[in-house]
């Protein structure tokens, strides 16, 4: 939740916080607490604004703009104000703890017949059970109801060779996508990651990269610091030269916000099928287990805090995974 703090208006203490208007517009909220005295005031103050701040009404959309005040700062807000688009025609007017199976089935009805995936779906409806158990938790509701979804797909096991890379490399027609790509499948990164990455955390000396910028408050999935290879610090040092911004992926002169249609774009051009962003990462995760690195040395490259997680998702390329399990099955024996 945003913190609040107290200041002082014609003598006055105030509760004060940061907030967002309805158009996304930074705003300050300040209220009176009728006391000059500040033992008083911050005896006051926690009240006040719990007050001020609580959401209006039970329907989702009430729930949600205060879901939205107390998270806010949290990257998930950043996906789901795009998922609320489609949320709210259908779910906004609705008490929260009223939603029944017959309203999420007809929604999934819709949003298919408009050309979404399941998987997308999925996505839209658990933000959806996210608001409404966050609103129990916060006794704004008695309950909240289960919020039927549509089975999540199996996720796509797409990954790309280091010749289909390089061809993906000679496909990319301007600088900045062949650099990104470089720099992602060398260090794992996520794209995101790679567009906010500034000169000042790339260290030539050392040879170190620090994907996460230290300045950066919102809440996001760790970011690690890994090690340069020869080739991306030869890619780097180049880029270093000719740079005409404070960002490393940079497009005359300004950050790059999304890499999606330039790495399309190189994809077609490489006649290579199913290649996004995220690709590069778990194309770089396959290759480092396929060499055989350990899952805790892997699980810390790629900035994943639960070794477990690398482990699910990666075990299977591993060339001595249930590799004696197997022989003990060998009939040749």
């Amino acid at each position: 939740m945003p913190e609040w703090r107290l200041t002082r208006l014609k003598g006055e203490f105030c509760v004060t916080w940061d907030d967002r208007a309805a158009d996304g517009a930074a705003i300050r909220r300040r209220y009176r607490l009728d006391t000059q005295d500040r033992r008083e005031a911050e005896a006051r103050a926690a009240a006040r604004y719990a007050e001020l701040t609580r959401p209006a009404g039970k329907t989702v959309k009430a729930l949600w703009e205060g879901y939205k005040r107390d998270k806010d700062g949290k990257a998930v807000l950043q996906t789901m104000v795009h998922t609320w688009k489609a949320l709210e025609p259908v779910f906004g007017h609705l008490e929260g703890d009223q939603i029944g199976t017959e309203d999420c089935r007809s929604y999934t009805k819709m949003r298919r017949e408009a050309g979404r995936s399941d998987g997308a779906i999925h996505t839209e409806l658990g933000h959806l059970r996210m608001i409404l158990l966050w609103a129990k938790g916060m006794k704004l509701i008695a309950d909240a109801p289960a919020i039927e979804r549509p089975s999540k797909p199996e996720p796509k096991d797409r990954y790309l060779t280091r010749a289909e890379v390089l061809r993906l490399m000679d496909g990319a027609k301007v600088p900045h996508i062949r650099l990104a790509i470089l720099l992602m499948i060398s260090t794992g990164a996520r794209s995101g990651a790679a567009l906010d990455l500034t000169w000042d955390r790339v260290d030539f000396d050392r040879g170190i990269i620090r994907l996460r910028n230290p300045f950066d408050q919102t809440a996001r999935k760790a970011r690690a610091t890994v090690p340069m290879n020869d080739s991306l610090k030869e890619a780097l040092q180049a880029a270093h030269r000719g740079r005409l911004s404070p960002y490393v992926i940079e497009w005359a002169g300004s950050k790059v916000g999304s890499i999606k249609k330039g790495i399309a774009a190189a994809a077609k051009a490489a006649k290579l099928a199913d290649v996004t962003p995220h690709v590069l990462r778990h194309s770089a995760a396959v290759w480092l287990v396929e060499d055989g690195h350990t899952f805790e040395e892997v699980a810390q490259f790629l900035g994943h805090s639960d070794v477990r997680v690398t482990y699910k998702v990666y075990a299977r390329y591993s060339p001595t995974h249930l590799r004696k399990l197997a022989n003990s099955l060998d009939l040749g024996k």
